[in-house]
């Protein structure tokens, strides 16, 4: 049996470590966006259960449900250190029947007296989004990755009051 030669060993190893670090970045990648979508559908359960036509209660339901999806609890406490890396209460946008204009793509017909085809009646949704979020790679060498990707628009719809 012959022994491996450093030059053999080299070969080998350097596609061997391409793979290993794109494993790793990739797997990061995916458990970060795992994160961000659980945050948000975290913030549109507690914000469907508020009515947007009380803006009080409302405003204050949407700034709770920002800190959730970032956070991971209701209150955005200085220092706090988001879910996400770079994951912040700008990337969020609450899109309901009174606040459809933070989802341009929407019109209020989208979110307000839905048909449900059921024959149970029309339904009112509620819409929260994560945009232009960037998930930052580590930069291992040999990867190829730039230094971050950003995520598609990720949303989660529940029926609202």
């Amino acid at each position: 049996m012959s022994k491996m030669s450093p030059i053999r060993f080299a070969l080998v190893l350097i596609p061997l470590l391409v793979l290993a670090f794109g494993i790793v970045e990739y797997g990061r990648a995916i458990y970060h966006y795992d994160i961000v979508a659980k945050s948000v559908r975290s913030a549109s359960r507690l914000i469907a259960t508020y009515d947007p036509s009380d803006t009080t209660s409302f405003s204050n339901a949407a700034t709770q449900a920002r800190c959730l999806a970032v956070f991971g609890k209701t209150t955005c406490e200085v220092g706090a250190i988001p879910l996400a890396p770079g994951l912040s209460t700008s990337h969020i946008k609450i899109c309901t029947r009174a606040s459809v204009a933070q989802c341009p793509d929407l019109q209020v017909s989208d979110v307000q007296n839905v048909v449900t085809g059921s024959g149970t009646g029309n339904i009112q949704l509620v819409v929260v989004r994560i945009e232009g979020y960037q998930f930052g790679f580590l930069g291992l060498p040999f990867t190829g990755a730039g230094p971050s990707l950003q995520f598609n628009t990720i949303s989660s719809v529940m029926r609202g009051l």
